[in-house]
């Protein structure tokens, strides 16, 4: 039997997908679409060549659901709010790859 050892990433990024009812009180990142976050992430680390780098794991809620879609990257433990599909590369550029998170796209302190 041969055994695969998978590369420890550099940096772990995890993509709120929590869908609730619409109407439910604390509303949901799918409904802000989330789904088009996790492509771009899928899109630009495939692109990119970066699996041995960036992990990316989907999960559920992760808290902020006011600042919808969220993203938490490890192992700083940052997260990013109200992303848009364009602010994807900038993450992956600037912060995963460059080592300087992005501040204008951070959660506020008081809040995570």
């Amino acid at each position: 039997m041969r055994i695969t050892i998978m590369p420890k990433p550099e940096k772990h990024v995890f993509v709120c997908t929590q869908n609730r009812p619409q109407g439910h009180p604390r509303g949901s990142c799918a409904s802000k679409d989330c789904a088009e976050i996790m492509n771009e992430f899928m899109n630009e680390i495939q692109s990119q060549n970066l699996f041995e780098k960036i992990g990316l794991t989907n999960t559920g809620c992760m808290g902020p659901c006011m600042m919808g879609p969220s993203v938490l990257v490890y192992p700083e433990g940052i997260m990013y709010g109200n992303l848009k599909k364009a602010d994807v590369k900038t993450i992956i550029d600037q912060h995963l790859l460059g080592g300087t998170p992005v501040i204008s796209l951070m959660v506020p302190a008081e809040i995570w």
